[in-house]
């Protein structure tokens, strides 16, 4: 087996893939933040939606044959997909189609993953791609797929499952599998109570990505046997742990191809990690590097014009210190510290900023404090508004995380918002 496959050898696999991005789910556990959007769509490090991130790493890995398959509140994913990943050439055959749930062979919505790839078999078919890379929607990292889909070619297997090191405390939110010295997956657990931990490392334990590698015949015959029996119609839950006895699984485990460590993965699905990990984005040297030209991330581009900071009085001065500020904010005589700016926000005079992430669009009228928070999208704070001092005050009025994180929408404030939805 070739431990470096050439690049025409991953590029004629690239081609010869479709991509089918799961982006359906509500991601209940981001509370506020997906009443009224799916969780890939969801606004993420000043100007991106968490799906660009996978779609970024298909485009950048050389596969432009993609479905987006969708069900929950998808109107602002979307509308996003639209305006920002229309671009591709159809008569170079590429194309990112968005695949609802349309209840095409089933009298049903999407019943699990297995089922929502299922029940778009027929589109699959139609396209005849020689494999197919079944992803996720809402993690954050840069992944080049080729060396994935090469290794599934080269060692002959029936499904390739990625795979990353977590800490075993957090191990139960996650697929967990026990490999063979030749990385063949031996065991497989969904979210177990007590996950087995990697031999020889006690405190780490080996979890799916969600990433699954399947060649279209075979990928074909495991989701028609599942359809006919009586199971959650899941990969993770069914079909995975089905095959560990009977079929040739494989484990790729994703590592930096610069230093051969653990790559850098995140998964936002709660308040306290969607706020952590968009603030880490300000640091001096974040893991996740935003101005990577290489392997640049892609994303619907409004058109604004630069970020605005006025006044330079001793006590009315618009400045940001380790912050990140996107175009079309204006930092009116305020002073914002760690914190992270989206598109087209305004913060008045005599407001302080300080560890928080501010979406699209919010207005923050003088005199305001805020600290340790998410600001939503439209969200208009009323002058004076302290956010972030009194937990008790913040638990009563909007959503405080178990690590203390304030999430403030327009419904908490009770503001009625036309465009809520995008």
């Amino acid at each position: 087996m070739s431990s470096s496959p050439s690049p025409r050898f991953v590029s004629r696999l690239t081609r010869n893939t479709l991509v089918l991005i799961l982006a359906g789910g509500r991601g209940s556990r981001l509370m506020d933040l997906t009443t009224w959007r799916a969780k890939p769509a969801v606004p993420f490090g000043g100007k991106f939606r968490i799906i660009d991130f996978t779609l970024s790493n298909c485009i950048n890995s050389g596969i432009r044959r993609i479905g987006v398959l969708t069900q929950y509140k998808a109107h602002s994913l979307i509308r996003h997909l639209r305006l920002g990943w229309g671009s591709l050439r159809g008569d170079f055959g590429e194309f990112v189609e968005i695949l609802p749930a349309q209840q095409r062979t089933e009298g049903s919505w999407y019943r699990g993953t297995a089922d929502a790839v299922y029940q778009s078999l027929d589109i699959v078919r139609m396209h005849d791609p020689d494999y197919v890379l079944i992803l996720a929607g809402d993690h954050v990292y840069k992944m080049d797929y080729g060396p994935m889909l090469a290794r599934h070619v080269e060692t002959g297997a029936d499904v390739t499952v990625g795979c990353l090191e977590v800490p075993v405390e957090e191990a139960s939110a996650f697929g967990v599998m026990a490999v063979d010295g030749d990385n063949r997956v031996v065991r497989f657990q969904e979210k177990p109570a007590d996950p087995p931990s990697i031999p020889g490392q006690s405190d780490r334990a080996l979890a799916s990505m969600g990433i699954y590698v399947f060649s279209q015949a075979f990928l074909f015959k495991q989701l028609i046997a599942d359809a006919r029996k009586e199971s959650d119609h899941d990969f993770g839950k069914d079909i995975i742990p089905s095959l560990i006895d009977q079929a040739r699984v494989i484990a790729f485990p994703f590592r930096d191809a610069a230093t051969g460590g653990q790559a850098y993965w995140r998964d936002v699905g709660t308040i306290d990690a969607f706020w952590k990990t968009n603030l880490e984005l300000v640091g001096v040297n974040p893991q996740l590097n935003l101005y990577d030209k290489e392997w640049p991330i892609w994303t619907h581009q409004e058109q604004l014009p630069p970020a605005k900071f006025v006044f330079d009085d001793d006590d009315r001065r618009g400045m940001a210190v380790d912050s990140m500020v996107s175009g079309g904010c204006i930092i009116s005589g305020a002073y914002l510290r760690r914190s992270l700016l989206f598109s087209s926000v305004v913060v008045e005079d005599g407001s302080r900023v300080e560890d928080a992430v501010i979406l699209p669009e919010a207005h923050i009228e003088p005199g305001c404090r805020i600290r340790k928070a998410v600001i939503d999208k439209h969200c208009r704070l009323a002058a004076g508004t302290v956010i972030g001092e009194d937990p008790e005050e913040d638990a009563r009025r909007f959503h405080l995380s178990p690590g203390g994180v304030v999430l403030v929408t327009p419904d908490m404030l009770g503001q009625e918002i036309h465009n809520v939805y995008t």
